[in-house]
């Protein structure tokens, strides 16, 4: 009797229609969201894009930079030898962060402060080498230097308003909850501090 009632209500046509209906909608739904996660997760590669075209701007720089300072100072190699060491690191963490690993985006901003480090020490020992300041190439790459960590800080920002929207999609409902099925995984902020952030301005003005 009870297999009988059964049987009939979903034999309903209205209960089938809205069976269908719910399973639609929740089917749309699931899409909608889908997409609005690999949209802002697409974003926040671009966004990275554009940081990583003004690192590797910034990293083509400090070699012409280093060979113009050792024709003037060469007691300072070792202030030359850490700013190229710091290059290094960040060339390696960009190849990292820019294979798609949104996690190597901490490991970039870190080793991205650490040349900004190296660079302050930099241009505050060029204080001493009144020559070297008024070499004209020199003067040229400051200027160039300056202008990159202009678009750096533009460009920073640009990515940390991308990730912040990105993880909002991923950590409220319902969008925590197509997240967790396809394995969207949160994108790191840019971190930086008021400090690092000025290192690279020292002597460039």
């Amino acid at each position: 009797m009870h297999l009988t009632m059964i049987l009939a209500l979903f034999m309903n046509p209205g209960i089938i229609v809205a069976g269908v209906a719910i399973i639609f909608i929740a089917l749309v739904t699931v899409v909608v969201l889908y997409n609005g996660l690999a949209v802002r997760r697409v974003r926040v590669a671009n966004a990275f894009s554009q940081i990583d075209v003004q690192l590797r701007r910034r990293s083509d720089l400090i070699p012409n930079l280093v060979e113009v300072v050792k024709a003037y100072a060469q007691h300072e190699r070792s202030t030359l030898e850490a700013v190229l060491r710091a290059r290094g690191s960040v060339n390696a963490a960009a190849g990292e962060a820019s294979a798609g690993n949104f996690g190597a985006i901490r490991s970039l901003s870190v080793a991205s402060m650490a040349l900004g480090g190296a660079l302050g020490a930099l241009f505050a020992r060029i204080e001493a080498y009144p020559d070297l300041k008024a070499n004209t190439q020199f003067i040229a790459l400051q200027e160039q230097l300056s202008s990159t960590e202009n678009r750096v800080a533009f460009a920073r920002q640009a990515l940390n308003d991308a990730v912040m929207r990105y993880n909002e999609g991923l950590v409220t409902f319902p969008g925590n909850l197509v997240a967790g099925v396809f394995k969207f995984q949160q994108a790191e902020l840019w971190t930086t501090s008021e400090d690092s952030r000025a290192l690279p301005s020292v002597g460039i003005s």
